[in-house]
């Protein structure tokens, strides 16, 4: 447990968007959540390392810890934006051959609300693959933000590009979601 009690871990994977984490990040601890950055091993390309660890005050995490390291606190709600197709898939299927994914992968298991945010180009977004993967998801309690319905207003960016869907990925929904799922998870706790 952090000391704001509130644990926040954004899981950020190697699309356009990934260049801009650090607006979640601001609008995060603006709400109060202590936020620890895991990047996909893809992802450190895309994202400043040295920035994002002084504005957290964490260590961005990338790769499993050594059995000498200490033990990183268990998240208390972890969004994954920019999510790519590829981790999409494999959180749908269990798979934990990063520290990302083994993170997403006990997640349901262990009641940690998630939220996902994909930036996928539309050729991809419409394939069987992740739209049953977006199924199965959200049939395990995930939010999957797509903008496939108007209760889910997000539109799937180009993550070959990023460059026009970077300035309107939906930061702040993503947060709005998850903070209505822990509040809803803390509200169940004690009942």
């Amino acid at each position: 447990m952090t000391e704001s009690g509130r644990l926040l871990q954004v899981i950020v994977c190697a699309a356009g968007a990934a260049r801009d984490v650090g607006r979640l990040v601001t609008l995060a601890q603006g709400e109060g959540w202590t936020v620890q950055v895991v990047a996909t091993p893809s992802a450190l390309d895309f994202v400043d390392v040295p920035a994002l660890e002084r504005q957290t005050g964490c260590p961005v995490r990338s790769r499993y810890r050594t059995p000498d390291e200490p033990k990183p606190p268990r998240a208390d709600a972890i969004i994954v934006a920019p999510a790519t197709y590829n981790t999409v898939n494999k959180f749908a299927q269990g798979i934990a051959d990063t520290y990302a994914l083994g993170l997403l992968a006990e997640a349901p298991g262990l009641g940690i609300p998630v939220v996902v945010v994909p930036f996928v180009n539309d050729a991809l977004a419409t394939r069987a693959p992740f739209r049953r993967s977006v199924e199965g998801l959200r049939a395990e309690g995930v939010r999957v933000l797509t903008g496939a319905s108007e209760s889910d207003p997000v539109d799937t960016g180009d993550e070959s590009t990023g460059d026009e869907s970077r300035e309107s990925h939906p930061w702040a929904l993503a947060l709005t979601e998850i903070s209505g799922k822990q509040a809803h998870r803390t509200r169940a706790d004690r009942s």
